[in-house]
């Protein structure tokens, strides 16, 4: 690789990072091609992305964002996982571990914020920003519709005892 081509690498990666909401740094060392690419169509129909990309390339493009330093997670084969969406990354790659041993998650970063292993694993069970605002959604359509079958209550009661008074007169 020649040295014009790490310069657009890193600027690329650069770009990257400092759009991503959260970065997973994983170990891939006995990952088959076809394994590989199954992750990175998971990542891609989720909103994410992986980059197989030289450590020591890694580690600069990181040092120009904002993200913690997670450069020490950079050693042997590594795979990096990132994605606008914060929950993204990290539940995709916590998932492709489970199924497959020779992929190992290090850590990553969420904004300026380190993780480690277990960090990562904990962010992955949480639920998406999505699924968050559905269910605050729902948590505030359901009073309004309580309170609607409330006072609709009154109103039906009373029609239930006029038609019942009604039938009792017509059967008389």
């Amino acid at each position: 690789m020649e040295r014009a081509e790490k310069a657009e690498l890193i600027t690329s990666l650069q770009s990257s990072f400092a759009t991503a909401g959260s970065i997973v740094v994983a170990q891939n060392a006995g990952l088959t091609v076809a394994d590989l690419e199954s992750l990175r169509k998971q990542m891609k129909q989720a909103g994410g992305t992986i980059k197989v990309a030289k450590n020591r390339l890694a580690k600069l493009a990181l040092k120009e964002t904002n993200n913690a330093d997670i450069s020490a997670l950079f050693t042997g084969p590594t795979v990096v996982a990132f994605a606008k969406d914060p929950m993204v990354a990290p539940k995709v790659a916590a998932a492709f571990a489970d199924k497959n041993q020779k992929f190992v998650v290090l850590g990553g970063a969420m904004g300026k914020t380190g993780l480690d292993a277990n960090n990562v694993k904990a962010l992955a069970t949480m639920p998406s920003l999505d699924q968050l605002r559905a269910t605050l959604a729902g948590m505030l359509k359901q009073p309004g519709t309580r309170i609607a079958s409330v006072l609709q209550a009154p109103g039906g009661a009373v029609a239930r005892v006029i038609a019942a008074h009604a039938d009792k007169s017509n059967a008389a």
